[in-house]
Formats: C-alpha cells, structure tokens, sequence
C-alpha cells in the first residue's frame, strides 16, 4: 500500500480519525529543519504522514519555509504520494469562495530565491514539468470532494505568488489577462520538488476569497480569509478522510520514475557528499 503524506495549509494542522498517532522529531536536515515535527499515523489501515506547512501557530511566511527540507524529509519517511491542502484565491467569477479546485498546472511568479531543486553543488538534474500533478491523486480527489457535497472545480491554473502581502490590484487583473485561475504562496515550489523526489503531488486548493479584482466582492483581507478558512477546514477534513484510504490502495504513480532520464551529471562527477546526501532520492540511479 502507498504511504500518504498530507500537507495542511492555514488553517489545516492536523488530521481527524488517525490512529496509532507518533511523532517524528527532526532536528535538521541536509537542507536545515522543516517547518516542524511531522506526525505519523494510520487511517483505515493507510499509512499517513502529515506536516504543517507553516507551522503549528502559523509561524512561518510562505517565503520562509524550507520546502526543501520538508519534501526530503517526506521521502525519507517513505511517502509515495503528497496531497496538499492549501487556500487561495479566485481569480475567475465562476470560482467561488468556499469552491475547491484540483488544479492541473502551476505558474511561479515568486522572486525571492527560493529553494526549488534539490540538485546543485556537483549535481545537475532536469525533470519534465509539463504535467506537474498527478493522474491518479487529482482523479481521487475530485471524486472525493463531490461525495464530500463540495463545490469542485476539476482543473485550472494555480498562479504562485511570493507573498506575504495580497495582490495589487494591477496584479489581480494582470494575472486573469493571463489566463490564470486561482492564486496563492506555496504550491509550486512543494510540485517541484516533490517531481524531483519521485513523490505523486496534487494540491486541493480551498478558495476563501476573490482576490482584489472583483468590483462587488469585499476586498481581501486576513479577516474575510478566516471566515472561509473554518469552513473549508472542516470540507477539508471530509475530503480527505475519503481520499486517504483510497491513494493507500494505489501500487503505481507516473512519478515514481521522474528521475529516469533526468541526471545528466557524469556518474563518477558527481561529487561524493552529494551522492550520500541525496542518496534517498538519486540512490538507486546513482550507484
């Protein structure tokens, strides 16, 4: 059976129903720490492994996270496939607040230096983007939130920002020229490197507000995000008590051989600390 990871977004910070409930420490990584300590558990007889994204107590900025640290660590507790669980805002009239979508592709618009590879140093490796989430998460997870009774929308373009602040609203009406659905701060860095750690990634994306961009919708704001935050939490909750149980009993994700064909890097090369500190993800291509 696959082991599941979740990753919760505001709002989200731990997962109903697990039984066998543990914590994992972890102090650092070869990345420095992650966001916190991840909990361990079991739903159903599905593994499951899950971590703040931001820390228990909303602590760190989409900026700030070591999505690095948080996807290795993932993969070094053995998880095959991530969902993660994040809000966002509408940046189309026909997404509503309190709407979820699974979105099919990612734009990243961030700008301050974020992590998003873990090959460098001695190591060079170029996996295939194109398709950024997984087949079979999205399909579970649209099926799921329907049973849930949740508004679902089942694809659209997830726009990263950098964050902390909200769009201008300049921004806001820029990114729908673009074509762009949704937005948020977190996302496409996790699909990046989850792709390059061979682990599944989808993103159910609750929507809380609509941007700046909308002329007879309030503006956004911390306050208007909360509302819809507790709400979408406990659709949330649902959704993935159903989804879980059903990605543990999957044997096969497209991601499982992303790395393939992606290290170019000559074999001998690469630089001995590099292969020992990657070895989870490049172990058995690089022997």
């Amino acid at each position: 059976m696959a082991k599941v990871g979740i990753i919760g977004g505001s709002g989200l910070y731990q997962i109903e129903g697990l039984q066998c409930v543990e914590e994992v420490t972890i102090i650092d990584t070869p990345f420095g720490p992650p966001s916190d300590h991840f909990m361990t558990g079991v739903l159903e007889g599905t593994q499951v492994v899950f971590l703040a994204r931001h820390g228990r107590g909303h602590r760190i900025s989409p900026s700030e996270i070591n999505y690095r640290a948080n996807i290795f660590e993932m993969k070094k507790l053995g998880v095959d496939a991530i969902i993660s669980v994040s809000a966002c805002g509408s940046l189309r009239e026909k997404i509503k607040p309190l709407d979820f979508v699974v979105p099919d592709q990612f734009v990243d618009r961030t700008h301050q230096a974020r992590k998003s590879s873990f090959f460098e140093e001695g190591i060079v490796a170029h996996v295939s983007m194109a398709d950024p989430v997984s087949p079979e998460l999205t399909r579970i997870l649209i099926e799921c939130a329907r049973e849930a009774g949740a508004s679902v929308h089942e694809k659209g373009t997830y726009l990263n920002m950098e964050g902390p602040q909200f769009s201008t609203r300049a921004e806001s009406h820029l990114y729908r020229s673009w074509g762009m659905d949704i937005i948020g701060m977190t996302n496409m860095i996790e699909a990046k490197l989850a792709r390059e750690a061979e682990i599944a990634y989808a993103t159910l994306a609750a929507v809380t507000d609509y941007d700046c961009w909308h002329t007879t919708h309030e503006e956004v704001s911390v306050e208007v995000i909360i509302e819809y935050l507790r709400k979408n939490v406990e659709t949330a909750k649902k959704i993935l008590q159903l989804a879980i149980p059903r990605v543990g009993k999957l044997t096969a994700f497209t991601a499982q051989e992303a790395l393939k064909y992606a290290i170019i890097t000559d074999r001998g090369k690469i630089p001995e600390r590099k292969k020992k500190e990657l070895e989870i993800i490049i172990g058995k291509y690089v022997k």
